[in-house]
């Protein structure tokens, strides 16, 4: 019996090495998995529905839509503001003047409050929304380029590809997003506005504004945004900058530097290339 016993151990064991070293073979011989590719983004325009007038001389750098009323950070040193203006007749109902050492950036609204960014200063300013009196300045590290608040966080860019997420109060740095696009890095990110989990962004330099999924920074909508203006309009003008939400019609407001109009804008899906 005890001879019997040792054959029998002896057999598992050998056929349970052969059953591992045959599973590794089977596994190296398995082609490894495939990286999972993002989806490409969809490739979308810009309809435009109807127009406002644009102070030509505003260096557009933040651009919101609250109560009826574009409230607008400009840029430039020596020619900064923060200001409000009535859509229908472009007049800025009350303005304020950065000091000649600060260029104006981007906007956003927490609350009761307005933050305005500066580019190179590291000071974000904050204002009174209803008197437009600033309050107090944050300071921060980098450069300040655009800001939108999603509720919860303060997103800012820097002119990179990484959107910073701050704590609306304090404005200290809580996380970041990293912006791909096919995989890619995609850099220049500029004005912001946040919307219902999506970040919408102009791309300094491009006419190009790109619908980023907040959640994992991968840009799923590519918004072809060229020939809105004349080209009379387009000789004297700047780059695309500047994105609103109107609530009232679910659109998008756009504009740019040194426009003369603000165009509120439907995203369609862009048209089909023509068939060979």
């Amino acid at each position: 019996m005890g001879s019997t016993s040792f054959l029998r151990r002896n057999a598992c064991r050998a056929t349970a090495v052969a059953s591992a070293a045959l599973w590794a073979l089977a596994a190296c011989a398995r082609p490894a998995a495939r990286a999972v590719q993002p989806a490409p983004a969809a490739q979308l325009r810009l309809k435009v529905v109807r127009t406002f007038p644009h102070d030509p001389g505003a260096f557009t750098q933040g651009l919101l839509f609250l109560e009826g009323k574009f409230y607008e950070s400009t840029g430039l040193y020596g020619r900064s503001s923060l200001r409000r203006v009535d859509p229908d007749s472009g007049v800025v109902e009350r303005g304020v003047d950065l000091p000649a050492d600060l260029f104006g950036e981007g906007l956003a609204r927490v609350g009761g409050r307005l933050v305005q960014l500066t580019w190179k200063n590291r000071r974000a300013l904050v204002w009174n929304l209803a008197t437009l009196r600033k309050e107090r300045e944050i300071s921060y590290q980098g450069e300040g380029w655009g800001l939108c608040f999603d509720g919860r966080h303060l997103i800012m860019s820097d002119g990179s590809e990484t959107l910073a997420l701050r704590d609306p109060e304090s404005f200290a740095k809580v996380g970041e997003i990293v912006v791909r696009r096919a995989g890619q890095p995609l850099r220049n990110l500029n004005e912001l506005e946040c919307l219902e989990g999506i970040v919408y962004a102009n791309v300094w330099q491009d006419s190009h504004i790109a619908r980023i999924d907040a959640r994992t920074g991968e840009v799923t909508g590519w918004i072809d945004a060229s020939g809105l203006l004349r080209p009379d309009e387009a000789h004297a003008a700047d780059v695309l900058n500047g994105i609103a939400y109107l609530p009232a019609t679910g659109h998008l407001a756009v504009t740019g530097k040194l426009w003369p109009r603000i165009f509120e804008v439907e995203i369609v899906p862009a048209a089909p290339p023509p068939a060979k």
